[in-house]
């Protein structure tokens, strides 16, 4: 008669794991954002964690539609340090801001901020009714000079707290609206393309105590 076979035993991996702390950049007001486990600190590195704008700043309601994500760069401890890794509108946010008779203009292009960080990003412009093909152009002309001088004058952390917060949408809309009646201005959406190691040490601006909000959908 064989032997019987010596049950295995089983490891618990949640028992191994420990949690951390994940906290938002001081550009973003150092808030904890996430509470997650890990088991190798440095294999968590490079983790991506979404919260959204409110979770952050507790301002407005519809802050609920801007989605954020922070990347974990380093584990120490029960501490996670993370830096931007970009935002976007929400889905439902987007599709509520486009109506039938206007215009949707989008802009995109790769910016480089003052402290040599690459960044992509997205504006989009409504008009009131149809426009040409001319004024859609001068249009993402204005985004794009703006958006340029804006990332040459500010470091990353500063810029990614304009864009989110609607500071640049804001001086956008102020030259844009020489041109056409706009209902809404905004950076749709922002990613991380490249960060040298020089600038994860930059200090950063505090976050701002109130949002600027680009206009409305009407």
């Amino acid at each position: 008669m064989p032997a019987a076979k010596k049950a295995r035993k089983v490891k618990d991996k949640w028992r191994e794991k420990r949690w951390v702390v994940v906290k938002a950049p001081p550009s973003f007001g150092s808030t904890p954002i996430a509470y997650v486990p890990i088991t190798d600190p440095q294999k968590a590195v490079g983790r991506v964690v979404e919260t959204t704008l409110y979770d952050l700043v507790k301002q407005d309601p519809q802050q609920y539609s801007i989605k954020l994500f922070f990347q974990l760069v380093k584990v120490e401890d029960e501490r996670g340090t993370a830096v931007f890794k970009g935002h976007e509108y929400a889905r439902e946010y987007l599709r509520s801001l486009v109506r039938r008779g206007s215009s949707m203009i989008v802009a995109i292009d790769d910016y480089t901020t003052k402290d040599g960080v690459e960044v992509r990003a997205q504006t989009v412009l409504f008009a009131q009714g149809r426009i040409n093909s001319a004024r859609k152009h001068a249009l993402r002309e204005i985004a794009h000079r703006v958006m340029t001088q804006k990332a040459a004058a500010l470091t990353y952390d500063q810029f990614a707290q304009e864009a989110v917060l609607g500071k640049i949408a804001s001086d956008v809309y102020n030259e844009a609206k020489r041109i056409i009646q706009l209902r809404h201005v905004g950076v749709r959406k922002t990613k991380l393309l490249s960060r040298p190691e020089r600038a994860l040490s930059s200090e950063p601006a505090p976050i701002v105590e109130e949002a600027v909000a680009a206009p409305p959908a009407g």
